[in-house]
């Protein structure tokens, strides 16, 4: 199902070039609203809501999240809502991420066409739970502390949207609102992502960009804080399509408006469109370098799949992560 045309994919496609134009702008104006730090030097700490930066899907994160370009499935709702328009049925997915110092990580999302109009939509939901920490303070001592405990948790929902422009060219949005809640404080607010994938029709060989995360900055008790806005720029490529096999390679720059420039590359290997094996590396990064994972899908009924991810992140001195992804398409 994963790698099949299917009888909507025509009628999807259709719109007025004019659109491009209108999406051409769109991207001008979040780009020209990007404050200078993003091009420019690191400056590590200065944003919030830092939960917004951890990849949601283990089929991404086995080859090294150079996904901006690949998204085809529900995953696009977090890395480039451009990309939902590859759905052609409903899909839900939900995965686990189990971080470091006991720091749980969950994400669940449902996507489906909606032909009256005219694309797909997304609906997703981020959570992150530090569980109980002890409360510690000058007057007690460290490891006694003063009895009561507290978590750390963040939270988004999101809604996705994504639709073709042209038959090559499509074009999506994310709208979030983000909470994040520290003992008997908490912060508020919201952000977008607006993405592009311009399919060449040669060996699925497509051109993406997304921005992320852009919107106004929070405030925690009556200081404020900028968002981890981040600019994408990738591309992908099939190197061997044909029979049982197909291995696509995947690349893609990111600009952190936080950090330097970091770069990740990938790659996917499927045999008869059941099995998988994954691999990359992220370049630049403080820590983490190499991942892997692999993955299953398997078909049951009639246009219906049931699939299974899991990847392998090295993240250095902070240990190894481990993610699990489940997906329904039907």
């Amino acid at each position: 199902m994963f790698l099949k045309a299917n009888r909507l994919h025509r009628h999807r496609r259709r719109a007025s070039a004019g659109w491009v134009l209108v999406s051409a702008a769109i991207t001008c104006i979040c780009l020209a609203g990007l404050p200078g730090s993003v091009m420019g030097q690191a400056k590590v700490g200065t944003t919030g809501a830092q939960f917004l930066e951890l990849g949601v899907s283990a089929r991404a994160m086995g080859m090294a999240e150079a996904f901006t370009a690949l998204s085809d499935d529900l995953a696009s709702v977090y890395y480039n809502p451009a990309g939902l328009t590859a759905l052609y049925g409903r899909e839900i997915m939900a995965t686990h991420i189990q971080m470091p110092a006991d720091v749980s990580y969950n994400f669940g999302a449902i996507g489906m066409p909606l032909e009256a109009i005219g694309g797909v939509i997304g609906v997703s939901a981020y959570g992150l739970f530090s569980g109980d920490m002890i409360v510690r303070t000058y007057e007690r001592g460290t490891e006694v502390g003063t009895g009561q405990t507290f978590s750390y948790n963040d939270f988004a929902v999101a809604f996705s949207y994504g639709r073709y422009l042209t038959d090559r060219f499509s074009i999506g949005f994310s709208f979030k609102w983000i909470g994040e809640f520290v003992h008997n404080y908490s912060a508020n607010g919201w952000s977008a992502d607006v993405g592009t994938i311009y399919d060449t029709g040669f060996r699925n060989f497509k051109i993406a960009m997304v921005i992320m995360n852009f919107g106004p900055d929070m405030k925690f008790i009556e200081t404020p804080y900028p968002l981890p806005i981040n600019f994408k720029f990738g591309s992908c490529i099939n190197v061997l399509e044909g029979g049982d096999h197909l291995l696509s390679l995947a690349a893609e720059g990111s600009h952190p408006s936080d950090n330097l420039e970091k770069y990740n590359a990938g790659m996917e290997y499927i045999y008869k469109e059941r099995f998988i094996l994954r691999g990359g590396g992220r370049f630049n990064y403080d820590e983490d370098g190499l991942t892997a994972g692999g993955g299953l899908r398997l078909p049951f009924g009639e246009d219906r799949e049931i699939g299974f991810d899991y990847a392998f992140q090295d993240f250095g001195i902070l240990n190894q992560i481990h993610r699990f992804t489940m997906r329904l398409a039907f």
